[in-house]
């Protein structure tokens, strides 16, 4: 008899604030593709100030809760889109928030995993590797493998996060299969 794999909390960081993110249509596929082993668990950044060690022995409300969110969470997706060949500044942000007050890391150890989405050509390959040296001085163990940066043009991923396209679809179901094994190894 088998057992279904224990369900893991996967924190969704989308790293751009409009509402209409390219972005937020990726995370949206891969949440209707995901295996039923992950929970997903958006976590909003677009609340948090901008980063002030003036405001560390008092952390601010939308900090606090963003910290307890991630805190919560097994593992964490981090849907980049690139600006100016790197990571966009509401996502280092939350990068930052998330790695103070010192000796507070909340990323140190927790399982990660990089994707995103451009109109370039390079479909924020150049971001993500940004994004992964950032992480790698935090203590974060990050998935280096499947990459996922896609090339967006607007038939590629519906507003509601549909897929008409097989080959994409398939993509993005290995992709967050990958994902799910990444935290369910570490989590274990």
């Amino acid at each position: 008899m088998s057992t279904a794999p224990p369900v893991r909390r996967l924190g969704v960081i989308v790293g751009s604030l409009r509402q209409a993110s390219f972005n937020r249509r990726l995370a949206l596929a891969l949440q209707r593709l995901a295996p039923p082993s992950l929970q997903w668990q958006p976590i909003a950044v677009g609340d948090l100030p901008l980063i002030n060690q003036d405001h560390e022995s008092a952390l601010p409300a939308p900090v606090q809760a963003f910290k307890q969110a991630l805190a919560a969470c097994d593992g964490l997706l981090l849907v980049t889109p690139e600006y100016n060949r790197s990571i966009p500044a509401p996502l280092k942000n939350a990068i930052d928030w998330a790695s103070r007050p010192k000796g507070q890391n909340s990323l140190g150890g927790k399982p990660c995993a990089i994707c995103g989405t451009s109109p370039g050509q390079l479909g924020s390959a150049a971001a993500q590797q940004h994004l992964r040296n950032v992480l790698s001085v935090l203590n974060a163990p990050t998935m280096s493998q499947p990459e996922l940066f896609l090339h967006f043009t607007p038939e590629l991923i519906a507003e509601d996060g549909s897929v008409a396209n097989d080959a994409t679809r398939q993509v993005l179901e290995r992709y967050i299969a990958a994902v799910a094994a990444w935290v369910e190894r570490w989590a274990a």
